[in-house]
């Protein structure tokens, strides 16, 4: 069941148009990595969901029921744009902040210091948000976006301006909350981040949404039968064995043995490949390459009718 179902979304403004009838849903409970390039219309659609602008045309439905006012205390959301009151001190901003959310200052207090605990920030509570650095400053945000348990979280770039450490640090926490049963909506830049924890996507180019579903099986839709062999013996007699139904990619030595990549051609299977090489050369391991979503993402938004 979806929590987020965005259906035919278009959003313009004056002669520019940010998005193009998009349409998309996100899986309760998922990890959901929202991409695109710099001015592809990630944010216009981030601030409809927020009810932060409306769409022209189109509408969202959260849980089934269209999109209203009542959802906002549903919904948690962290900004690109950090905004802290930088003269008041950590523990009464975030205080301040979780009422605003609605839970009662005794709620608040309880909560922020099992999350302070956490973090290990504990003896920030009393210093001044100016005396903290960005990546100190985004730590006590990302609390205040998630400390009233809220069903759905957006982050808009989380991981910006942080350490591996931290970056880390909040990594294993949105798997956390994600176990937990919350869905969370992640805008972000870094391919490697996606990879690593979401579990499905939606790419947004030029205005329209051009390629959406379960991480796996966008890769494995980007597969080009491509593997990796491991093996040791003679190169030459190696390459002479490929013949017509198989191109050599690229090969290298590697801790004494050689890796090749071959591409297989005309409907041939991996099994082909090993019964052509193994009476030449002694092989030791075969991977296929699966591409990742960094090379997905460039494919698509560089070269989008290659992939249609």
């Amino acid at each position: 069941m979806s929590i987020l179902k965005v259906e035919n979304i278009s959003k313009s403004y004056a002669k520019h148009q940010a998005l193009n009838h998009v349409s998309f849903e996100v899986p309760k409970g998922c990890i959901f990595g929202l991409l695109g390039p710099n001015g592809a219309g990630k944010t216009t659609l981030i601030r409809i969901i927020n009810q932060i602008n409306g769409p022209d045309e189109g509408r969202i439905l959260f849980n089934g029921e269209p999109l209203s006012s009542k959802h906002i205390a549903q919904i948690g959301y962290l900004p690109e744009e950090r905004g802290l009151y930088k003269k008041m001190k950590v523990g009464e901003q975030s205080l301040y902040l979780a009422q605003l959310k609605g839970m009662s200052k005794a709620d608040a207090k309880e909560k922020l210091k099992e999350w302070f605990e956490r973090f290990g920030i504990l003896d920030w509570w009393d210093i001044k948000v100016e005396e903290l650095s960005k990546g100190m400053a985004q730590k006590v945000q990302f609390i205040t976006t998630v400390m009233h348990e809220p069903e759905f979280i957006i982050l808009d770039e989380p991981f910006s301006g942080f350490d591996p450490i931290n970056a880390n640090l909040i990594k294993a926490e949105i798997k956390r909350l994600a176990e937990n049963g919350t869905t969370i909506m992640l805008s972000t830049h870094n391919m490697g981040s996606v990879e690593e924890i979401c579990t499905h996507i939606a790419l947004i180019n030029n205005a329209e949404k051009v390629l959406d579903g379960p991480v796996k099986k966008v890769r494995d839709q980007f597969k080009e039968d491509v593997y990796d062999l491991q093996f040791k013996g003679d190169m030459l007699a190696f390459t002479n064995s490929l013949w017509v139904n198989f191109e050599l990619l690229s090969h290298q030595k590697q801790d004494g043995s050689i890796v090749a990549r071959i591409k297989l051609l005309r409907d041939a299977r991996v099994n082909d490949l090993l019964k052509t090489v193994i009476p030449i050369v002694e092989v030791e391991a075969i991977n296929e390459v699966i591409p990742g979503m960094n090379d997905i993402f460039i494919r698509v938004v560089e070269n989008p009718d290659r992939d249609e």
